[in-house]
């Protein structure tokens, strides 16, 4: 008798996972696939994977495939930012010590045959040691595990999408120069860009209509991937477009999310042309980019547990209470870039405090829809696109269910969002950092191990911002002083 494959003995495989498997085995066989990309989704919500030959997924499905574990150390320049080579990794953990291998486990149920790499498929993986403990610094995992703590109340989790991003045009397709090529640390120049339009004419038939061969293409492939699209359209600044979904539960709205970007970024190259989820490009004109995170909770028989008698039950009012209370310390997770800040601005549609209101686009938490029509839900406009979905999603749920176990009173609706008195989001990723580190309540609810390695690779991250001359100070000083 063959001894069980470490994903039999470790991986925790559902039924539906289980069937999803044999599935895709036949289909890849079916498709004459050669190549799977097998991945997991980093800290900062990249996808690091192995293309594998197609003939090797029944021992990935088995034994799942190794990748060294200090893609979890590294900042967003690659350098790794933990003593990788020590027994523990430099993260306490010894099953990740001398920058040795974690184990993708893939999971059969986000299987996609990408339709820009010919005859390639694509997995989604968690994350676990060598001895099958899960990887305390999974992003998938961390929300897997939130999800669970909902599913114990009798709750789920829904959100829907709404993610903006910049189509631009590369000036040149020269080759590299060499001060355009990245060292960890010391990422290379950006090369130049233009907006794909004009700009700011909102919603514009006419700028749709001009972008529709690239928009079109783009909608066909993210229906091929089995991505709910409800809208593809042009936003406000020059090149800037933004993509919505229909609800999804659980882990599918993160998954999804992750495959859309990787989807736009795939199609716009293809085109000659560079997608960028970069909140704010440095571009004259330039509009920054939101991610509008749609969320609700529902129970067991899939009714909508915001909808109370005209508004909010006192599950709803009791998430909102909780995500208004650890808002400040989640902004790392839904803003975790420098530049992502720089769109904190009043009067512009984006939030600038911790508040709520009702059906106001300036408010941090907007409550939409009906609890007549079921469809009530909170909208959290604080985020970038650039965002781990898994950590802002994780984060969220732990924070709102915070407020539910404590019943606790989210206050009037701000019906002038920005003249109301409310405390300030942070204004730069510093300053949320150390919002984090006050928020001993949101650390225990995530995890402190995840928490101090999420923190601590930000905190790198700030430091080497710090250390740089920019291109202001250039601009400020050189000829003044």
């Amino acid at each position: 008798m063959s001894r069980p494959g470490f994903v039999e003995r470790y991986g925790d495989w559902t039924d539906e996972q289980r069937d999803a498997a044999r599935h895709v085995v036949e289909r890849v066989d079916v498709e004459r696939l050669e190549w799977i990309r097998v991945g997991f989704v980093d800290l900062h919500g990249l996808v690091r994977a192995k293309t594998i030959a197609a003939d090797q997924l029944p021992g990935a499905l088995a034994d799942g495939v190794p990748i060294v574990s200090t893609l979890l150390s590294k900042d967003t320049s690659g350098r790794t930012v933990y003593g990788a080579f020590a027994p523990d990794g430099g993260v306490g953990v010894p099953g990740m010590g001398g920058a040795g291998d974690v184990v993708m486990v893939p999971d059969p149920t986000t299987f996609r045959v990408l339709p820009w790499a010919e005859h390639t498929g694509w997995l989604l993986s968690d994350l676990r040691l060598k001895d099958g403990a899960p990887v305390p610094f999974d992003p998938r995992g961390t929300l897997r595990t939130a999800l669970h703590r909902a599913a114990g109340r009798g709750l789920g989790l829904v959100t829907g999408l709404e993610l903006e991003f910049h189509l631009l045009r590369p000036d040149s397709d020269a080759p590299l120069d060499p001060l355009e090529v990245n060292r960890p640390g010391a990422p290379g120049r950006a090369r130049g860009v233009t907006p794909v339009d004009r700009g700011y004419q909102l919603l514009s038939e006419d700028r749709a209509d001009a972008l529709e061969p690239l928009l079109g293409e783009l909608g066909r492939t993210l229906r091929r991937l089995g991505i709910p699209l409800r809208t593809l359209e042009v936003e406000f600044g020059p090149g800037q477009v933004e993509v919505t979904t229909a609800p999804l539960p659980g882990l599918a709205g993160a998954d999804t999310m992750v495959l859309l970007r990787g989807a736009v970024r795939s199609a716009a190259r293809r085109a000659g042309l560079l997608a960028t989820f970069m909140c704010r490009p440095q571009l004259p004109e330039a509009c920054s980019s939101g991610w509008h995170l749609h969320q609700s909770l529902v129970l067991d028989d899939g009714s909508n547990a915001f909808a109370g008698d005209g508004g909010l039950s006192a599950v709803g009012s009791g998430y909102l209470a909780g995500l208004l209370r650890h808002a400040r310390a989640g902004c790392v997770f839904a803003v975790p870039t420098v530049n992502g800040y720089k769109r904190f601005q009043p009067h512009s549609m984006a939030p600038d405090r911790v508040l709520w209101a009702q059906d106001n686009r300036a408010a941090m938490l907007r409550v939409v829809g009906s609890a007549g029509r079921g469809d009530l839900h909170v909208e959290n406009r604080a985020g970038e696109p650039a965002a781990n979905p898994y950590l802002a999603m994780a984060a969220q749920l732990v924070s709102g269910l915070d407020g539910v176990d404590r019943a606790l009173d989210p206050g009037p609706s701000a019906d002038q969002p920005y003249a109301t008195d409310a405390p300030r989001l942070p204004t730069s990723l510093a300053e949320a950092v150390r919002a984090l580190d006050d928020d001993s309540e949101l650390r225990e609810l995530l995890g402190p191990a995840l928490v101090d390695h999420y923190a601590g690779v930000k905190r790198a991250e700030v430091a080497r911002f710090e250390a740089a001359v920019t291109d202001w100070e250039q601009r400020e000083y050189l000829h003044l002083f």
